[in-house]
């Protein structure tokens, strides 16, 4: 009795947690990052920060499989964001440099090429 206690209790949490990381962000502030599995499409007025993996997506051979999403709706004119490459940003912002960055890794393989941008809003 205490296993299948146990068993059913594992299987809830983890069905939770999954639930917590796929779920599209609820009313998000401005600047607020939120993790997703990477199967998630980043929302409009998010860019990818961070990418990592996570046993909770599923995935094989450790490949990436999460993601930090950061809101930027409503970020003041003149705000800075490191983004990863893997999303567009937004109209109102511009890029003002692109480099490789170990944290927007999000495929194996993907080598040294700029997978990050700096970006900057201007309206």
């Amino acid at each position: 009795m205490m296993s299948r206690f146990r068993t059913t209790t594992v299987a809830l949490v983890a069905a939770a947690a999954g639930f917590a990381l796929s779920a599209a962000p609820a009313q998000a502030a401005p600047g607020d990052v939120t993790t997703t599995c990477a199967s998630t499409a980043t929302p409009a007025g998010y860019v990818d920060v961070n990418w990592g993996y996570s046993n909770t997506c599923g995935g094989q051979n450790f490949a990436p499989n999460i993601k930090q999403i950061k809101q930027l709706t409503g970020l003041p004119i003149g705000t800075v964001v490191q983004a990863c490459g893997s999303t567009y940003y937004p109209a109102g912002w511009v890029q003002t440099s692109s480099y490789y960055s170990g944290s927007c890794v999000s495929f194996p393989n993907q080598g040294f090429n700029n997978n990050a941008w700096t970006i900057k809003r201007v309206s």
